[in-house]
């Protein structure tokens, strides 16, 4: 054998060696965990027979409603003693077809202060006279009191006492099953997540899952309690599924939530199913949405915000969907926003494009609390120069702003925020030294670049998205559209403009109509372009500018106009 094989056989040997060894290391390891778990275990283990040893472990007694049906309990045998976490409670009747009901329920209480509850209830289903069920101790260390009940021979939903144990618990694990009740296996409720009956949460937490519900009921109720404060909400069901992000509303502490299926016999009633307990690590104090009818009878699906009281500046973004399958879904086009603050009111427009939306808003009332309502608008085929629309969310908002000016910022209909507007207002304000001659030029030019729109008026051809820069495309329209361009314009170069609505003609030709008020100097001066840009006659729209409705007389202008608000 030469020496350059000799080598290569001798680094084989080596590469092999170090290869088996890095094999190895791994296991070491893993035996090193077990082992150490087991040492858990057994000191677990020893405890549990340290102390059954210090009990006078007495036979376990039955009542005499367990001999009337034949009952017995393979486990426990004990009347006390103790365990690690977790209890068998395993038993067999003879009689189980005299019973009334169809499952054996387990109530266990823990002696002293609980992190959650002090009790927690199991129902085990009762198979051929047979029920097993494992019952963990949810509490960790300490004593329980635990009641087997069954069925009554001859109520519905009625139990007798079967036994009563006490248990002492010596392992400090604090584990909350999910348990059902009847209901909720009946209607084979499993919460997927969160995976215990008892979690820490921070603010926000997701509960999901899946039912077998039938008879056609889509919906399950939840209700979050906490300190006396109640929230009750309808969560949808699709394909059998659930999914939700539940806001902890009230705070630092633990949040207890219900969730109830509905009754099979009774319309709109629902059924306790199951509890869970949520510890909230954050302070933070919020506000439940109110959620209307609409809202799921709409397929409307908010997901942001999920709770009210949120604080923001001067601006608010709100993001969801539409189900695509609810009914009018391909028709709703648009979600009116509309936002409160001490007296005021205004109305915002959001767009929905493939059945989903995102979009801001102002709040264009100053520095202070915001109610905020969503609402679908009705759909209908007819044309309308009203617009209706329901409510499908409630919340309230906190704007920081320090100040807010109403007349200065964009708003529905009115884009003075929009480039085109912009270059508009500057060509047209550029060589006007006063705010007189800026809200001249943009009457003038308002008045005389549109004509009015006959038809549109005559046959309510009024649309949800109805505005400057439409009329800017159209070159027609009517009082709301001029008004619309108009304010437009002269937010756009910087001036306060108001959108005022009222009526206006004599007699019977009296109509409604809109109009525009301008601040210059301080002073708020009236524009009409609508009444400036011509007239009506024979249901033909005659151009004639004129500067009458200018800054006109205010005793006169109030003979033929007639002011009602302002609208934003």
């Amino acid at each position: 054998m030469s020496i350059t094989h000799v080598s290569r056989f001798f680094l084989i040997i080596i590469s092999l060696f170090l290869f088996s060894a890095c094999e190895k290391a791994p296991l070491s390891t893993k035996t090193s965990e077990q082992t150490e778990e087991q040492k858990q275990e057994n000191k677990y283990e020893l405890a549990v027979k340290e102390k059954n040893a210090e009990l006078e472990l007495k036979p376990l007694e039955l009542t005499t409603y367990g001999e009337e049906v034949g009952a017995s309990l393979k486990n426990p045998t004990h009347q006390k003693f103790a365990v690690s976490e977790t209890v068998l409670i395993e038993g067999n009747i003879e009689k189980h077809d005299q019973l009334r009901g169809d499952f054996a329920w387990i109530k266990i209480h823990f002696v002293g202060n609980a992190s959650t509850s002090d009790s927690l209830e199991y129902y085990a289903p009762i198979e051929d006279g047979k029920f097993k069920q494992k019952v963990i101790l949810y509490n960790g260390e300490g004593e329980y009191r635990i009641n087997v009940l069954l069925p009554s021979k001859d109520k519905d939903n009625y139990y007798y006492d079967l036994a009563k144990i006490n248990v002492i618990n010596v392992n400090p694990t604090i584990h909350r099953d999910i348990t059902y009740s009847p209901f909720a296996q009946e209607a084979e409720l499993n919460i997927e997540a969160p995976s215990s009956g008892f979690i820490e949460g921070n603010e926000v937490f997701t509960l999901k899952g899946e039912t077998n519900l039938t008879d056609g009921n889509n919906e399950l109720m939840i209700e979050l309690k906490k300190d006396g404060e109640t929230w009750k909400h309808m969560l949808p069901i699709k394909d059998k599924k659930f999914t939700y992000d539940i806001p902890l509303f009230y705070g630092k502490g633990v949040h207890q939530l219900k969730v109830y299926v509905p009754d099979k016999e009774k319309t709109n009633y629902f059924q306790e199913a199951t509890t869970l307990y949520i510890e909230n690590e954050s302070d933070l104090v919020t506000e439940p949405i109110t959620y209307f009818t609409e809202y799921d009878e709409r397929g409307v699906t908010l997901s942001s915000p999920s709770f009210g009281g949120e604080e923001t500046e001067l601006t608010y973004r709100i993001q969801g969907s539409i189900d695509e399958d609810a009914p009018f879904a391909k028709e709703t086009t648009h979600l009116y926003i509309t936002t409160k603050k001490d007296g005021e009111e205004a109305l915002d427009v959001i767009p929905v494009n493939d059945f989903t939306f995102d979009d801001s808003f102002y709040l264009r009332f100053g520095p202070g609390k915001y109610e905020i309502v969503v609402s679908v608008p009705e759909i209908k085929e007819e044309n309308s120069s009203h617009f209706k629309f329901f409510g499908v969310a409630k919340f309230h908002v906190e704007n920081t702003a320090t100040e807010g000016n109403p007349d200065l910022l964009p708003s529905r209909g009115i884009q003075s925020d929009s480039p085109e507007i912009i270059a508009i207002a500057n060509d047209l304000t550029k060589d006007k030294k006063t705010d007189r001659e800026i809200a001249k030029a943009i009457y003038e030019y308002s008045a005389k670049t549109i004509s009015y729109d006959v038809a549109k008026l005559k046959n309510d051809e009024f649309a949800w998205d109805d505005s400057a820069l439409k009329v800017l495309d159209l070159k027609t329209g009517v009082c709301q559209d001029y008004s619309y361009l108009a304010i437009a314009l002269l937010r756009a170069s910087g001036k306060e403009a108001r959108f005022v609505t009222g009526h206006a003609g004599s007699g019977f030709n009296r109509a409604r109509h809109a109009w525009v008020e301008v601040k210059v100097d301080g002073e708020w001066l009236i524009m009409d372009p609508t009444w400036g840009s011509g007239y009506v006659d024979k249901d033909k729209f005659v151009a004639k500018y004129t500067e009458d409705y200018f800054d006109p007389d205010e005793e006169a202008f109030a003979k033929t106009h007639f002011r009602a608000k302002v609208e934003y």
